[in-house]
């Protein structure tokens, strides 16, 4: 797999400011308030950045956080899993493996099959509709 490399002013160029600060600078977007956590169409949730196929709306449930949440993802390669000790916390930061944009985080409180929740900031995805076959929504 090839890694995408842009210079920062290349990724800013490319995204919104919500969308660098999120993945770029690993920010995360206020609970409730993102485009997908209220989401349910079916389609394919893709990286903002660099366009990759992280999850579909098949991994998609409502866990009450206020984010998009999903208990897998069907291409695992794609995400990358890293200790993060910020604010305090011990989470894991989860980011896309092609481009290494900040996603999100994921936690050990998910529903079976896979036990998994993966917190996933809007702004960071990118979503297909399935019925449209390619359409932005």
């Amino acid at each position: 797999m090839n890694k995408i490399v842009k210079s920062e002013e290349e990724w800013r160029m490319q995204l919104t400011v919500e969308q660098y600060a999120i993945t770029r600078l690993k920010g995360t977007e206020r609970a409730f308030t993102g485009q997908y956590w209220n989401h349910h169409e079916k389609g394919e949730y893709a990286c903002i950045c660099c366009g990759a196929s992280l999850f579909t709306s098949d991994e998609k449930y409502d866990s009450g956080c206020g984010w998009p949440s999903f208990f897998a993802a069907p291409n695992p390669k794609l995400i990358e899993e890293s200790p993060d000790f910020s604010h305090g916390m011990m989470r894991t930061e989860i980011m896309c493996s092609q481009c290494g944009a900040h996603l999100g985080h994921v936690f050990p409180d998910g529903p079976a099959p896979t036990g998994i929740r993966y917190c996933v900031n809007s702004a960071s995805l990118q979503f297909t509709d399935k019925e449209s076959h390619g359409k932005e929504e």
